[in-house]
């Protein structure tokens, strides 16, 4: 580049106007700068502190290219802003600002990175702050008044009339306070290692234990919280339990002056005389005669670990049982049994223990019995405990709220229809059962007993046990584990009237049509194709009987409750479909067992409530209403929300629901109905009998317009909770579902429906297309010589047993092993081929959505591993739950 093109050098302090100035200039004006410019004082005053030559970045550049190009040309130029103590564009230096943020000194990025002296400041700045702040609110707030237990109020609960008291529990203090000295150094010891392992040491609060709680939660581990025994102390003694951030705050300031001002050791008696143990103690004292029968001074180390176990929340932990789904007893003892260890394995950990000493508690610690509150006998408890639940599903109320009190709580319960349904079923006992002189048969025998308003889905009855005072403590109404059998039947015909058969969808199947009702008959996916059985035979279906029936109308099949024909209808609509079906009349789906062949049988287990409930819909003309049980709840004298009545949703359309009670009535009607014996009611009324292999349990479902009521019987072994045959049950060979269950059924509705006026279902009009099953006879068949019996079905009944038998390797023995993919066969307790020993189980099973393996049906896939046997209704074995189980009331499992 020639000397005079080369631009001057721009003034130190212009800026950019300075930088145009010079650019006026007539090029070659000035002189070529001598080589003085180079020398070692400039280059150093320009390399420690010469400014860059105003005009940007831009100009910096130039500057840069030239001192590369000219040798005459100045070096050591700055950038601007570094060392130059000026801002850019000539304002006013950069540190002169109070916070130098974003940084004058950095470009690009690096001026959003804070330098150390800015992230300390804002430290230091904010530590003191805190530090003022918790100072002011240490001085200010005071230590509150403890709260007065003995003024704590009760839980009122009301009849359905409002004004009537079912029953007063809660709010009442059963505590004793002890000393530390009677507060043995083993539970000390045991809540210090589980609650808070710092507290020897902390100041009330513990920050790291807070981090440690949530890095554990958040791993899925054990934790032992992050309130420390202090705080749980302030929010028992001084608060209330609202999960507020202002409530959270003052109990952290509180808790930090009580942990400044009292000792340990009472902080420590503090806390363990008004902890909730469950069992209605509050105390340690409480809850050491609550659960051991002994004194607090009196308990062992594995006793001890075990009341420490509790502090985690007794609903959860408390072996016998809680409010909730997911609180059933044998939930609860599960999680209870795995802290207790857990609990005694970090007393060693944290040195509280030896593992020496550790060593010798293997053996959960035995409880005593448990003595449930007074007034709570007869069937008062189920009720309460009934209404607990749904208000703990309808808000976000928790099991210790409740027992704190003050809640008055307006149930749907009738007292003349419980004290109905009590009388009839006591009635029955007396006739029917003699335990004494039939223990064998009679003794464990239970009954359950549940009873919906049509209209609304209330409930407002229901009989859940001999009482909480003879020590059940079960509520058999809200319980599963019991198959409902041929109560299912229903089910199988709505879903064909609604969504129809392959051979008529999208039309829906008409109850006329004819089904091959004979005994052992091969069942056979819509394919045509056998469904397989055991051993890679075609499955074949047992009937109660081996009479030869023919092929009869679904409606007669009803009546007769015959096995085959329902079989093959449900592969003929779907399992899918006919799961559904249940599910949109309130069955919940985790109380449905798996898709098999003897799902169409009721090996789903839904409680009392639920089929009560269940039914209803079919009474209501298709209309649907989830159940309730408490209509209003006021707190302090204000209404709670949240408990308005369900609204009704459509299962079903009502022609369907309509010719579904029109089969029922004729179970009733018929003399050769299966629940004939309900005819002494004298009112319209519809119903299905429900019975389960070797007589494990027996139902009778049934409705009028205004009432719908569930009963079932069962025979339990109190140690297992598995299911036993009721075979003798009575002095009678077999206990059916049109026995003892719809006598029960019959006696209440006679009184429950006093006075009321007799009210009809309406007329069931013509509904479907009629598609008989495959094989089944023309309306007019044209005889040949060629057929004969064995190869076709007399569509006529006849007396003789058919000659077709099952062959002996049909049926599995005791030992032998069931194919991996036969689900109706299980090795040990569960199902034999087809059904036969079939039994439910506490959850059911698989979901509505599940598939099975075996050909595919219309609307699901359904199970290739049924297989032949021996069955009434081909339901499974199984156990009842217990106070919480699936297949109750309110939500999957819950009951």
């Amino acid at each position: 580049m020639s000397e005079h093109r080369r631009k001057p050098s721009q003034p130190q302090d212009g800026g950019r106007a300075a930088a145009r100035r010079a650019a006026q200039q007539p090029s070659g004006r000035r002189a070529a700068p001598t080589r003085d410019t180079h020398s070692t004082t400039e280059m150093s005053s320009g390399s420690y502190g010469e400014e860059r030559p105003p005009g940007g970045r831009a100009e910096a550049r130039r500057a840069a290219q030239r001192g590369a190009s000219g040798g005459s040309r100045r070096r050591g130029a700055e950038p601007a802003g570094r060392g130059s103590g000026r801002g850019r564009r000539g304002g006013p230096p950069d540190n002169d600002r109070f916070i130098n943020y974003p940084r004058s000194d950095r470009y690009g990025w690096r001026r959003f990175v804070p330098s150390w002296k800015l992230v300390g400041g804002t430290c230091l700045g904010f530590f003191a702050i805190t530090v003022a702040g918790m100072g002011v609110a240490f001085a200010w707030v005071d230590t509150p008044k403890a709260q007065d237990m003995a003024e704590a109020q009760n839980n009122v609960f009301y009849w359905d009339d409002g004004k009537t008291q079912l029953a007063a529990t809660g709010g009442q203090r059963n505590r004793q306070t002890v000393t530390i000295s009677e507060i043995p150094q083993s539970m000390q010891d045991a809540v210090i290692a589980a609650e808070n392992e710092s507290f020897d040491d902390d100041w009330g609060v513990d920050p790291m234990g807070i981090a440690r709680a949530v890095v554990n939660m958040a791993k899925g581990g054990e934790t032992q919280g992050g309130s420390t025994i202090t705080q749980q102390f302030v929010k028992n003694t001084y608060l209330d339990q609202d999960q507020t951030m202002k409530r959270k705050f003052t109990e952290l300031i509180i808790s930090v002056k009580v942990g400044a001002t009292m000792k340990k050791p009472d902080i420590l008696a503090g806390y363990l005389n008004t902890a909730y143990f469950g069992r209605g103690a509050y105390g340690i004292q409480a809850a050491s005669q609550a659960y051991f029968g002994k004194n607090s001074k009196d308990l062992k180390e594995d006793e001890s670990a075990f009341l420490a176990a509790l502090l985690k929340g007794p609903n959860l932990y408390n072996p016998d049982g809680g409010i909730g789904d997911n609180a059933r007893p044998e939930k609860n003892r599960a999680r209870a049994e795995e802290r207790w260890e857990w609990i005694l394995d970090r007393e060693v950990e944290v040195g509280r223990m030896e593992q020496a000493e550790r060593a010798k508690y293997k053996t959960f610690p035995k409880l005593k019995d448990f003595d449930q509150a007074t007034g709570l006998g007869g069937q008062k408890g189920y009720l309460v405990e009934t209404a607990k639940k749904y208000v703990m599903k309808q808000t976000n109320i928790t099991p210790e709220a409740l027992e704190r009190g003050g809640y008055r709580i307006y149930t749907t319960f009738n007292q003349k229809k419980v004290e109905a349904m009590e009388k009839a079923v006591n009635k029955t006992k007396k006739e029917f059962l003699d335990a004494k002189k039939r223990p064998e048969t009679d003794k464990f025998v239970q009954f359950g007993s549940a009873s919906v308003d049509v209209n609304t889905g209330a409930i407002v009855a229901l009989y859940g046990g001999d009482g909480w005072d003879k020590k059940h403590f079960t509520n058999n109404a809200d319980t599963s584990g019991v198959p409902v059998g041929s109560t299912w039947k229903p089910y199988v015909l709505a879903a064909a009237m609604q969504d129809g058969t392959y051979k008529t969808r999208p039309t829906g199947l008409s109850p006329l049509s004819k089904y091959n009702a004979n005994d052992l008959i091969e069942i056979k996916y819509p394919s045509g194709a056998p469904v397989p059985g055991k051993n890679g035979q075609p499955f074949r279906q047992k009937n109660e009987s081996d009479k030869a029936y023919g092929y009869v109308t679904l409606r007669e099949a009803m009546e007769k409750s015959i096995n085959t024909p329902f079989v093959q209808l449900g592969f003929d609509v779907g399992h899918q479909k006919v799961a559904d079906m249940a599910t949109r009349t309130g069955i919940l789906k985790d109380t449905m067992d798996s898709f098999n062949a003897s799902f169409f049988l009721g090996t789903s287990t839904p409680s009392a409530i639920r089929m009560a409930d269940s039914y209803a819909t079919f009474a209501a003309s298709g209309k649907h209403h989830e159940p309730y049980s408490v209509k209003k709840v006021l707190l302090d004298g204000e209404e709670q929300p949240g408990f308005e009545p369900p609204k009704s949703q459509r299962a079903m359309d009502p022609e369907v629901a309509d010719n579904v009670t029109d089969v029922l009535k004729n179970v009733i009607e018929s003399d050769e109905g299966t629940g004939n014996k309900a005819q002494k009611l004298g009112r319209p009324a519809a119903g299905k009998t429900g019975t389960t292999d070797k007589n494990k349990s027996a139902w009778f479902v049934g409705y009028t317009p205004q009432l719908s009521t569930a009963v079932t019987l069962f025979r339990t072994d109190p140690e297992s909770r598995k299911l036993l045959s009721m075979n003798g049950t009575g002095g009678v060979p077999s206990i059916h579902g049109g026995d003892i269950p719809a006598e029960v059924w019959t006696n209440y509705m006679i009184d429950a429906l006093k006075g009321q006026d007799v009210e009809d279902f309406p007329v069931a009009p013509p509904l479907g297309d009629k598609a008989d099953s495959i094989g089944a006879p023309s309306p007019t068949p044209s005889p040949t010589p060629s057929q004969t019996p064995s190869q076709t079905p007399s569509a006529t009944p006849s007396t003789e047993a058919p000659s077709q038998t099952p062959s002996p390797s049909v049926s599995p023995s005791e030992t032998e092993t069931c194919n991996p993919l036969d689900w109706a066969c299980e090795d040990s307790g569960g199902n034999d081929n087809a059904g036969t020993d079939a039994g439910g189980t506490d959850t059911g099973g698989m979901d509505a959505g599940g598939t099975d393996t075996g050909g595919t049906t219309d609307g699901g896939t359904s199970d290739g591993g049924t297989t032949d046997g021996t069955t009434t209704d081909g339901t499974t074995e199984g156990k009842p739950g217990n106070g919480n189980s699936n297949g109750g009331l309110f939500g999957g499992g819950g009951g």
